[in-house]
Parts: structure tokens; C-alpha cells; sequence
């Protein structure tokens, strides 16, 4: 083989190999967005993790654009986004980045959101909400490793014992079962002593078991107490609505407490009352004198008794008579 055909052949395999990566880039390619041609949007995190400039955008598993550049601005970082014209994004649509696997690249994933909040025009900010990567979530689990260890640890030392040389709690337990075991059986014997009596009925707690008369009783009297609650319970509801009547000053009581006509009645009946009490006090009255003087008293008994002789002697005289009888006994 000359050194003409050797070339020939080296030519011929670079422009194979070259024709293969095209195709292998336009297959892998072929629904890429044309990132000077699509509206922009602006997506702020507080890390972008690997999401890196050429990476897709999706919404609902569908490719709808990709990153065309990363930054850092206003303190945070931004993804400036290329959505394809087609498709509108909602005003209420969240990003969130995502992995499209464990091995695969981050891809900046959107919801879909609701078209009655509106459409976002281009250059406007997207919705986010930071998540946890790979990364966090490998941090998260070795630092609960690292607390499981040691609470296994604590464990291990409790269950085999200290320095304190007083053995785990195994040790423990086996000790404290046989310093007590003889207690353990008295209690033992003492509690199968007290199921048997209650299997036979005896006691209090047996005839509750066993003595069917003794439930009834003992139903009857909850019976009896539930009727006395009701009738307590009619009793304060009666009270109640007395004392609503009293209040809205309905009947004798309510019209005594709020009338204030029936009031001044009262209030005037008492002072009569009082005044005549006070007349009857006084010796200089007419009442007062009645009741506090002995000589008035004395008379009337006097001219009671002459008009009882009075009386006797019309019995024996005439009718003519009668009048002067009466005069001469009176005066």
C-alpha cells in the first residue's frame, strides 16, 4: 500500500468520523431553541447547583426552551431563560430545578399555572422556589448517620454498662429479679388469690362480676340518678324562665321590681303605715290615749257595766218606766 492510498483511506475515515458527530449533535439537538430568538425570562435562586447555559426548560416534560445564560445579580443567582414563542407562561407558574436523573443533568422545571392569572411578558421574572439537591440531601443523611451512631452508642453503653461498674441494664434487671424474686412471687400468689375470689363471687368487686341482682342494683341507681339530673335540669330551666319573666317585668314579683308605679305605691303604703304606727306611739292622740291610758280604759268598763244593770232592770220594769230606768242608772 502506497502512501497516496494511505492518505486516501485517513481522509476518508475523518470526514466519516466528522459526518457521525454531526449527526450525533443534530439528533441530540434537533428541538433546541434558538436562544436570540425566543422571549426572555428572568429566574432568581439562591444556587443554581449545575444548571448551566444550554440547559432545557420544561414544563410538564416538554421542552419549551432552555438557559442561555447564568448570573450573579441583586444577590443572588439568575437564569436567564429563552422560552420558544409558542408557549406562554403563566403568571403563577413556580421553577424549580430539577435532575434528570442521578447521573443526568439539571434541567429548570416549570408548572404549568392557570391562564386566568394572566401571561408573563418578555423580560419578566418567573416564580421560583429553591429545593434540595443531591448534594444537600448526601450532607442531610451523613450528619443523621453521625446521630445514629452516637445514639447507638448511648444505647450500647446502657445495655452493657458504664465505668461506674454497677453492669448494663440487663445486669440490672437480672440482679433486681433475683434480690426480689421472692416478692415477685408473693405478689404473684396475691393477685391469682384475688382473681379467684372474684371468679367465685366473693367481695365486693366478685358480686359486681358475678351477681347479676348486684348490677341491676347498681343499674337501677344510675337510672334514678339520671332522673334526678333531669328533673334537676327541668328545675333550673324553669327557674330560668322565671326569672326571664321577672327580668322582662312580667307578673306579681317582676311588677313589683320594675313598675315604678307599683313601686311609689308601696313606698306610699308604707308611710301611711308608718304614720299610723306613729299616731298609735303617740300618748297625746286620740289612738295613743286608747291604748296607752289606763282611765279611759277603766271608764268604759264602768259605763259597760252600769248599762248592764241597766239592761237587768228594764227586764222588771214596765214599758212606761223604761226611759226614766235607763237615765236614772245611766246618770
Amino acid at each position: 500500500m502506497n502512501n497516496t492510498q494511505m492518505t486516501a483511506r485517513v481522509g476518508l475515515f475523518f470526514i466519516i468520523g466528522m459526518a457521525l458527530i454531526w449527526i450525533t449533535f443534530e439528533a441530540l439537538h434537533s428541538n433546541g431553541v434558538d436562544v436570540k430568538h425566543g422571549n426572555p425570562l428572568v429566574a432568581g435562586f439562591s444556587t443554581l447547583k449545575e444548571l448551566k447555559p444550554g440547559d432545557e426548560v420544561r414544563m410538564a416534560g416538554v421542552k419549551v426552551g432552555a438557559v442561555e445564560t447564568t448570573r450573579l445579580a441583586n444577590g443572588r443567582a439568575e437564569a436567564v431563560l429563552r422560552i420558544e414563542p409558542r408557549y406562554k407562561i403563566a403568571k403563577d407558574s413556580v421553577g424549580t430545578i430539577a435532575m434528570a436523573g442521578l447521573l443526568g443533568s439539571n434541567y429548570l422545571s416549570l408548572t404549568m399555572g392557570h391562564p386566568a392569572a394572566g401571561v408573563l411578558a418578555p423580560g419578566d421574572e418567573l416564580t421560583t422556589k429553591d429545593t434540595g439537591d443531591l448534594n444537600q440531601v448526601m450532607s442531610d443523611l451523613g450528619d443523621l448517620g453521625g446521630q445514629l451512631k452516637g445514639t447507638l452508642s448511648e444505647i450500647g453503653k446502657a445495655m452493657s454498662g458504664g465505668a461506674d461498674g454497677q453492669g448494663g441494664l440487663f445486669q440490672k434487671l437480672d440482679r433486681l429479679l433475683t434480690e426480689n424474686g421472692s416478692k415477685f412471687s408473693n405478689t404473684l400468689g396475691n393477685l391469682e388469690e384475688i382473681t379467684a375470689k372474684i371468679r367465685r363471687g366473693d367481695g365486693t368487686i366478685g358480686k359486681l362480676v358475678n351477681d347479676p341482682a348486684a348490677y341491676n342494683q347498681i343499674t337501677a341507681a344510675l337510672t334514678e340518678i339520671q332522673g334526678a339530673a333531669a328533673q334537676a335540669k327541668t328545675f333550673v330551666s324553669s327557674t330560668q324562665g322565671i326569672l326571664e319573666q321577672v327580668k322582662s317585668g312580667k307578673g306579681t314579683l317582676g311588677t313589683l321590681i320594675y313598675d315604678e308605679e307599683a313601686g311609689n305605691n308601696i313606698k306610699l303604703v308604707a308611710k301611711n303605715l308608718r304614720d299610723v304606727s306613729d299616731k298609735l306611739n303617740n300618748p297625746n292622740s286620740s289612738f295613743g290615749q286608747l291604748i296607752t291610758d289606763d282611765h279611759l280604759m277603766k271608764d268604759a268598763q264602768a259605763t259597760l257595766r252600769k248599762v248592764d244593770r241597766a239592761v237587768d232592770g228594764l227586764s222588771d220594769q214596765g214599758p212606761i218606766t223604761a226611759v226614766g230606768v235607763v237615765a236614772n242608772a245611766l246618770f
